[in-house]
């Protein structure tokens, strides 16, 4: 993770992105608890209870924040680059970055899940399927413990692809920067089709959770990476009004709660409803996070507190953890699935949650960044004698996470 900047947020086209906003961590650690209640509420039966169930399984929306935030803090160097604010970061540092903010803690947790959970299916399918992020693909490889991956499996496929967004975009630099965000939302307005399109898939796959589904969550925050270095307009004026945008956020959420995106439960909803649960998703997330990226306020009270920083930091290894964390508690704690106890068992699996992803941050997740940083040092010192300059990571990069 990067340290906190002191340099306040500016909307205004001169200003160059931010490495790190502290309220977006703290979102970030919001939207890991928010994973963790959907999984708890329905493996206690509580998605079952009137209004507050269909509430409570739609938390299941935490992950539009997750791929927003990604989309925003991987985008803006590029989204700065086109308007001469820097320069985007070379691909293969980029993915080195990513790689490395990813995959150390999650080929443990995988090792993990499947050596030691009894209920997992260690088959070598589901080994390599699981380790290579590709279960999306591979047939009843999301297993106990591990199901909620098939988000991080989006979200590689994103990283992967984003260089190409980029690509594509290349010449919308200058004056032509303004079409930048036209382009992104006519990106967002063909994926909301994807349910839509017939792909034929294997039994147990379903091509609405590959990446183009979900490039309405990814849009809002490349979007909003285009307007935090846009000069200032209306939407900047709509983002200063904290208030309003919660409400708007509010209203996208309550309207998720309703049959218009999906039944209730685990019941594949129709095309349409999958189309409107992506747009009301990106909605929300760009609601969210509109007033922390594009406000001239620069102070936010309790997402950028200590305590909330501090969850933020431990997000990836509360998102990575939690499942097995949860399928442990009720054996240890004489608990019985489906029956109930939603407080306790959330109090539980959060605590013991929390506990095992600072664990995970302070022995894996941490030690694993500063080799690599030491790394990239080394390779940087033995290039200068040549003549040849290193390209940077960009801080973006490393900020951000799931």
């Amino acid at each position: 993770m990067s340290t906190p900047a002191t340099i306040s947020p500016a909307p205004a086209a001169t200003a160059t992105p931010r490495s790190f906003i502290p309220a977006l961590e703290g979102m970030r650690g919001l939207a890991a608890l928010g994973v963790l209640v959907t999984h708890v509420a329905f493996q206690t039966g509580a998605t079952h209870v009137p209004v507050l169930g269909r509430i409570w399984g739609r938390f299941d929306l935490a992950v539009a924040v997750f791929f927003a935030l990604s989309g925003f803090l991987l985008w803006r160097s590029h989204a700065g680059a086109a308007r001469g604010m820097g320069s985007a970061p070379g691909v293969v540092r980029y993915w080195i970055s990513r790689a490395t903010r990813i995959l150390p803690a999650y080929w443990v947790a995988v090792a993990v899940v499947l050596t030691f959970l009894p209920t997992a299916n260690a088959s070598y399918r589901t080994w390599w399927a699981n380790l290579g992020l590709v279960q999306v693909f591979v047939p009843l490889t999301l297993t106990d413990g591990l199901t909620q991956m098939w988000s991080l499996s989006v979200e590689v496929a994103f990283y992967l692809v984003l260089p190409l967004l980029a690509l594509a975009l290349v010449r919308l630099r200058g004056p032509a920067a303004r079409l930048r965000v036209p382009a992104i939302l006519a990106l967002i307005a063909v994926s909301l089709t994807w349910a839509f399109v017939p792909v034929s898939t294997p039994g147990g796959i379903h091509h609405d959770n590959w990446l183009p589904g979900y490039l309405p969550w990814f849009g809002a925050g490349m979007l909003l990476a285009e307007l935090a270095v846009s000069p200032p307009g209306r939407m900047h004026r709509w983002a200063h009004h904290r208030v309003r945008m919660f409400l708007v956020a509010a209203v996208a959420f309550a309207l998720t709660a309703t049959d218009l995106a999906g039944p209730e439960g685990l019941v594949r909803p129709e095309p349409w409803q999958y189309a409107v649960k992506m747009a009301l998703g990106a909605v929300i997330s760009f609601a969210l996070m509109a007033p922390l990226v594009l406000s001239d306020r620069s102070t936010h009270r309790y997402l950028a507190s200590p305590l909330a920083l501090a969850v933020g930091r431990w997000s990836y290894g509360i998102f990575i953890w939690h499942l097995a964390v949860l399928s442990i508690v009720f054996p240890v704690f004489g608990l019985v699935p489906f029956s109930g106890h939603f407080v306790y068992i959330l109090f539980l699996t959060t605590v013991l949650s929390v506990a095992v992803a600072s664990a995970s941050y302070a022995l894996v997740e941490e030690p694993a960044r500063r080799a690599v940083k030491r790394w990239e040092a080394r390779a940087s010192n033995a290039e200068r004698p040549s003549g040849s300059t290193a390209s940077p990571v960009a801080t973006s990069a490393s900020s951000s996470g799931n």
